[in-house]
Parts: C-alpha cells; structure tokens; sequence
C-alpha cells in the first residue's frame, strides 16, 4: 500500500469533524469520511485507526489553539484571577465553532469507560498539557495562597474547567455570554479562597480539604 500524500492527514481531520457536525458522531463512518476527503478508506485507516482517533487529533488540536491563545496572557499578566480567567475564556474562544459539535458529541465523552471522555486512558497525554496550562497560571501568579494548595491547585483547576466545559456545552445564550458570566463568577470565588488560603486561620481548612482530595483519588 503507498503513502498517502503529506496534507492528507489534516484533510482527514477537516473533513470527519465536519461531518461529525453535519450528521452526527454516530452516524459518520470511516469510509463515508474516506470519500468525502478524496481518499482511500486504506489511506484513512493509515493515518487513523478508529474515529476514536479522530477524535483525539481533534483534542490535540484544541489544546495547541488553546496554548497560542494563553501565550501571550501567561507571558504578561501576573496577577491569578486575570491569568485564571484569561485561560479559561481562551478556551472558549477557540473552541466556539465546535459547539454544535460539542453538544452532539459530548454524550460519548461523559461515559466514564469511553476513551474519549477526558479522564480516560487514552487521553491522559492531552489531559496532562491542558493541566500543564493551569501550572502555569498558578506558577505565574504573584500573589501568595497556601504552598501545599499551590502544588495541588493546576489539577483542580482544570477539574473546575471540566465544570464550565459541561455548562457550556448546553449554553444557548449568544456569544456564550452565560459561560463568560460563569467564569467570571468561579475565578472570584476561587480568587479569594486562594488568597486567603495562606492564613494561619484558614490553614487547617485547607488541609483538611486536600486531605479529602487525596482521598477521593485512592
């Protein structure tokens, strides 16, 4: 078998995320994306072994537009709630035109056994850049907060991010005004917890709190 051409790896991913929005994850198929994308279905599978692959090529490039539009905010800003809220509306921003996408597909991704879901297996090299993003917020920041929540805060960070994903996936208001609005309320909150984190009097809450962390994880 030869060697599909060198751009046809990314007219696979452009052609089978369109179709998953058109007509549905479920009901797209390898050989109808195949045809679509003016290849062989040998040539898809060459490049692809499953939609499921399809689907992680689609989360690594989410992450990387999602890493570009945090560049220059993380290089900058130093203060955590502007860095915080900065990366999370980023997300937003880069994942806009795949909400319809989003909304047809995330009933896949929300299975706990599936290896789309972004705790799975299978997705823990893009799941550990997207927290990669949130150490960065954290080790970027100026302000002081507790250091055994700093070293655990990138993780719960990107678990609230898994949070706002849910509620934006059903958010219908224009422009996702309701998930900005979410993500300003969220990074208040957690912007003054954190900040209060480091004091004597609320040092044993916090310890108590990622105590119960460690153990939910076991």
């Amino acid at each position: 078998m030869s060697q599909p051409r060198g751009n046809s790896r990314e007219v696979i991913v452009e052609t089978a995320l369109r179709l998953f929005r058109e007509r549905g994850y479920e009901a797209t198929t390898m050989r109808a994306i195949a045809a679509e994308a003016g290849v062989s279905v040998g040539n898809a599978y060459y490049y692809f072994a499953s939609k499921e692959a399809l689907i992680q090529a689609y989360y690594d490039r989410a992450q990387a537009a999602h890493e570009e539009a945090c560049r220059e905010l993380l290089a900058t800003e130093t203060a955590f709630a502007a860095r915080l809220s900065g990366v999370l509306k980023a997300w937003v921003q880069v994942s806009e035109p795949y909400h319809a996408f989003a909304v047809k597909f995330f009933k896949h991704a929300a299975e706990p056994d599936n290896p789309l879901s972004p705790f799975s297996r299978e997705s823990s090299p893009v799941r550990e850049a997207a927290i990669s993003i949130y150490r960065r917020v954290v080790e970027g920041s100026k302000g002081r907060m507790d250091p055994d929540l700093r070293a655990e805060l990138p993780e719960l960070l990107w678990l609230m991010s898994m949070g706002i994903v849910l509620f934006w996936v059903h958010d219908n208001s224009p422009g996702c005004e309701r998930t900005h609005r979410l993500i300003d309320v969220s990074v208040a909150m957690v912007d003054r917890l954190v900040g209060l984190s480091h004091l004597p009097g609320l040092r044993g809450i916090t310890r108590d709190f990622l105590a119960a962390i460690h153990e939910l994880r076991e």
